[in-house]
């Protein structure tokens, strides 16, 4: 038998923060979501019948979350969440806006305006300033609504976790709303972990939360806005009053199913065993000549930001891309373009921000390819020393080991 090439074999995926693959449990779901013919809205038995799958479904997110199930916006993804949110407590109730410098595109582009929140060398958000922005708003806000601040719990390039109680109590102290993108955090939870202590000790309680499926090995195209409590939001899509007049549109109820039961296997994955693969990568990858990003600093246990100096992002993704490797640049938001890292500039990477690779270990991840993936890693490291182009580049926010 004639023995396949790099490019016939099925490519390692290594890009979970994109997307994570659909978890066999949520495919079964959905597709009994699907075999459903009734519309939620409809009054006989076979929209009944959809209606308590739907119903189940927000009951067991918002559960999850410590919410009641009538405070579960269901939308179309994290980034209709994260507008929603914006649009509703933000500009509809004429708060100032305040985001994080390293916060995803759905939560940038959706308020362009906002002052930013600065951090760290390490991506962490600077506490001491959002105190000092929060005092000075105060001061001159008159009798204006307190600012809405929106953080992520974990960063989607980095995997850096926010540190949530801080900012919860910094909001309530001040009169401030807070959002918060949970996108990557949700679907890796770990007990130990700052957005679930944040959630146990109720520092949450008066935060608004996104979901998103696809990031907890669900379906694409399903989301939810969670809402501190039952309470009218003018909506994006007003449609046809689903969703409470909060967001219009038949929803999509075989994703939702699938999204609630990705999420219920997510909680029985081993990230104790995940973590320890990335952080045997991340050894193999500073031998090589990486920096790692974030390396300081609690992180998702699967997320791996390594800068090789004076290499572009494009060329390592297209070496590694032909040697059979799936990974990315950063952000799976930005159409397909390989650009410098935002998050990476607001840590003050510099020109690290333009060569950094991201590696986002999958649920379902086999230690011979993460191992195999390393020796690709080093061997392209290798070439691009001997071709000159490899340097190393003082950094703040990373580490050779």
């Amino acid at each position: 038998m004639v023995q396949k090439t790099i490019l016939q074999q099925s490519p390692v995926y290594l890009d979970a923060n994109a997307t994570e693959p659909l978890r066999p449990a949520a495919r079964e779901a959905v597709l009994a979501g699907l075999e459903q013919t009734g519309n939620p809205a409809s009054v006989h038995a076979a929209g009944r019948k959809a209606r308590i799958m739907l119903e189940e479904a927000r009951r067991q997110m918002a559960a999850a979350f410590g919410r009641e199930a009538d405070c579960c916006i269901f939308t179309s993804g994290g980034t209709e969440a994260d507008t929603l949110a914006l649009h509703g407590f933000g500009r509809m109730e004429g708060r100032t806006i305040f985001i994080g410098a390293t916060e995803h595109d759905a939560i940038r582009k959706a308020a362009p305006d906002a002052a930013l929140i600065p951090v760290d060398g390490q991506g962490v958000i600077d506490c001491t300033l959002l105190e000092e922005m929060l005092v000075t708003h105060i001061a001159g806000s008159g009798d204006k609504p307190g600012p809405l601040v929106c953080v992520m719990a974990a960063n989607n390039e980095t995997g850096v976790y926010a540190p949530l109680r801080d900012v919860a109590a910094l909001c309530r102290r001040y009169g401030a709303f807070l959002h918060v993108d949970a996108v990557q955090a949700a679907g890796r939870m770990r007990e130990q972990d700052e957005f679930s202590q944040a959630l146990k000790d109720g520092s949450l309680a008066r935060a608004s939360l996104v979901l998103s499926a696809h990031k907890m090995g669900g379906p694409k195209g399903a989301g939810a806005l969670l809402l501190p409590e039952d309470r009218p939001l003018s909506p994006l899509l007003p449609g046809g009053g689903q969703e409470r007049g909060r967001r219009g549109g038949t929803p999509a109820l075989a994703l939702h199913r699938g999204m609630a039961v990705a999420f219920e296997e997510s909680q029985k994955q081993d990230w104790a065993m995940l973590e320890a693969l990335r952080d045997e990568l991340e050894s193999v990858m500073v031998q090589a000549g990486a920096i790692i990003m974030g390396h300081g600093v609690a992180r998702l246990p699967n997320t791996v930001s390594a800068v090789l100096p004076g290499v572009t992002a494009q060329m390592q993704l297209m070496a590694l891309d032909i040697e059979g490797y799936c990974v990315s640049a950063g952000s799976a938001c930005s159409s397909g373009k390989v650009t410098r890292s935002h998050v990476l500039e607001a840590m003050g990477q510099g020109e690290g921000a333009g060569q950094a690779i991201r590696v986002s270990l999958p649920w379902n991840v086999r230690a011979t390819d993460v191992r195999a993936f390393g020796e690709a890693y080093a061997r392209m490291a290798q070439r691009f020393a001997e071709r000159g182009l490899l340097r190393r580049l003082a950094s703040s926010g990373g580490t050779h080991g």
